[in-house]
């Protein structure tokens, strides 16, 4: 194991792609062996992020109403899940619920839509947001997060002021097919590097705890390393009634941690980003995961509410972490300098958490049964789209 461990920290710091069997390994470490694990991943996330931590805040423009079958989603479509259902908010509207994350710490704002992707009014309207929130709140960034894109899409988002787009790979692609059917993997491909191609810092993430073998999440890691985006969001599976993977409870804490060690090694000088359901399946273990990310959302999510924006910082300073302010530059120079500098979600998926996939090729590592805790599933029911103060 020390072999392993000391292998991966020079790799990381070197940033050299471990092997698959490596990366596998990680996964496959015992409970006995998980301090060790998150201690010589955190010395890879320390040597290129310090002790910083980066608060990203999300923004639901339109909740529910999904034409796409994400089995993940509580926004998919034929959703039985009682999430919050409107249409567009109007950018003043929008700009408030940012202005919100701000006051709380937040240094990006993630503009999410659910649906298939934005029209060409879609991205006016998200256009005059994004003006909008960035006349109020000097130095934000901004990420949009809107699905599909058509030609030119990117384009218009970078010119109005975006920084970032995000749209999340989610899983791997042998078994992409079992958790979508309206759209490819290559798809989402496709839009990540449209927007690269822009200008914008690319985004884009995973999904675990939806049944998947070990071998599918080294894959999709592997296959986001390959991506070269500047952020990495990994979301952990919040099992919503109503959708097809609410039966789907398969994450320990330490489960999680194994998952992030591995997601840091992997990519080991990109932000990555501890996203949806980190309170639902990490709970008293996120400090921990601290050591191996440098990134989180600050309160709620797109349609589940997360721990109070007050939680979040005190959790941040007793764990010995600092937020990272809006003067200092996320990535480490190599990779600022190369164009990148930002990174968010997912139109109608990333950050909600919720999930579904079959199982997928492979056994899992454990076959430990976690116990169900779906009271700690809460429907978001304040900030946007309500007449309730957001979580921040």
């Amino acid at each position: 194991m020390d072999l392993l461990l000391n292998t991966l920290v020079d790799k990381g710091l070197r940033r050299e792609l471990p092997t698959r069997e490596e990366a596998l390994a990680v996964l496959a470490t015992s409970d006995d062996e998980l301090l060790d694990v998150v201690a010589a991943a955190g010395k890879v996330r320390r040597q290129w992020f310090g002790r910083r931590v980066k608060l990203n805040y999300l923004v639901n423009l339109k909740s529910g109403l999904c034409p796409e079958d994400c089995s993940y989603c509580s926004q998919r479509l034929g959703s039985k899940a009682g999430i919050l259902k409107y249409t567009w908010l109007k950018p003043d509207e929008a700009s408030k619920a940012a202005a919100a994350g701000v006051a709380g710490g937040a240094k990006r704002v993630c503009l999410v839509a659910s649906g298939r992707g934005p029209t060409d009014r879609d991205v006016d309207r998200v256009s005059q947001t994004i003006e909008a929130i960035k006349e109020q709140n000097e130095g934000v960034e901004v990420c949009a997060c809107l699905g599909l894109l058509s030609d030119g899409q990117a384009d218009r988002l970078r010119s109005a002021g975006a920084d970032a787009y995000n749209h999340n790979l989610n899983t791997s692609e042998g078994t992409y097919g079992d958790i979508t059917t309206t759209h490819t993997y290559a798809d989402r491909v496709e839009t990540v590097q449209q927007a690269q191609a822009a200008g914008l810092s690319a985004c884009s993430g995973l999904i675990a705890g939806m049944g998947e073998s070990d071998n599918d999440l080294v894959d999709v890691v592997f296959s986001l390393r390959e991506l070269d985006p500047d952020s990495v969001p990994v979301n952990f599976l919040i099992p919503f009634e109503g959708t097809p993977l609410a039966k789907e409870w398969n994450l320990t804490p330490q489960r999680c941690l194994r998952i992030l060690a591995m997601a840091r090694f992997v990519c080991p000088d990109v932000e990555v980003r501890l996203a949806g359901g980190r309170e639902v399946h990490l709970r008293s273990m996120q400090p921990l995961a601290l050591h191996l990310v440098n990134s989180i959302f600050l309160g709620d999510y797109l349609t589940s509410e997360g721990q109070t924006g007050q939680a979040d910082l005190d959790m941040i300073a007793d764990a010995g972490f600092e937020v990272e302010g809006a003067g200092t530059t996320t990535l480490p120079q190599h990779r600022a300098t190369a164009g990148g500098g930002c990174g968010s979600h997912d139109g109608g998926c990333a950050p909600c958490g919720d999930g579904d996939t079959t199982a997928s090729a492979g056994e899992p590592s454990s076959t430990e049964v976690p116990a169900t805790r779906t009271d700690l599933v809460a429907v978001r029911r304040r900030g946007a789209g309500t007449d309730l103060a957001p979580n921040a």
